[in-house]
């Protein structure tokens, strides 16, 4: 069964964030866009590298209304000593929230039960809660944040303008398509 257009379900943990360890749950999802980004685990090679380069676009994501936050199967305290001994996720501003139980991980459909971690997985929620994106991939390969943004940003469009739909490799100004009968067979 698929993720997409179904609602978040209800969980609550706790994230390290700017210093300070935080409250979430599904609610704190609703009233904006949030970026989920499940990755295997703390201290490890690729993870890192994902991270730092949504912490490097963090500020264009948040120019759009969107949250990001990174989901792992690792404790809240161990999110704080990554973030206070690796310069790469040192650079994170966005919440880590911790999943130990691997509740988050088996929702959303990534957990790996027999190595207690998640697959990468990257889901976008609208403000209302309602899961919009959900891409899963094998744990080897990295995730491109530039790639996230532009779809967050044909998420948003299509959410704007209802009836029309984003192509492929569309960008924030490109021309959309309205489908109808008369564009079958002539795209």
């Amino acid at each position: 069964m698929s993720l997409i257009n179904t609602s978040v379900q209800p969980f609550k943990a706790t994230a390290f964030q700017a210093g300070e360890f935080i409250d979430v749950s599904e609610d704190t999802f609703k009233g904006q866009w949030s970026a989920i980004v499940f990755y295997p685990a703390d201290f490890t090679f690729v993870c890192p590298t994902e991270l730092e380069d949504l912490a490097d676009l963090y500020d264009q994501f948040k120019a759009i209304g969107v949250e990001i936050y990174g989901v792992s199967c690792d404790t809240h305290f161990a999110h704080k000593a990554w973030h206070d001994t690796s310069e790469a996720i040192g650079k994170v501003k966005y919440p880590l929230i911790g999943d130990p139980t691997g509740q988050l991980a088996r929702a959303f459909q990534v957990m790996i039960e027999e190595e207690g971690i998640a697959l990468r997985g990257t889901f976008l929620i609208n403000p209302e809660g309602e899961i919009k994106l959900c891409e899963i991939h094998d744990n080897g390969i990295g995730r491109n944040a530039e790639e996230l943004l532009r779809k967050v940003k044909a998420a948003q469009y299509v959410a704007a303008h209802p009836g029309e739909v984003c192509p492929a490799k569309w960008k924030e100004g490109e021309k959309t398509l309205t489908p109808s009968l008369d564009l079958v067979g002539k795209i």
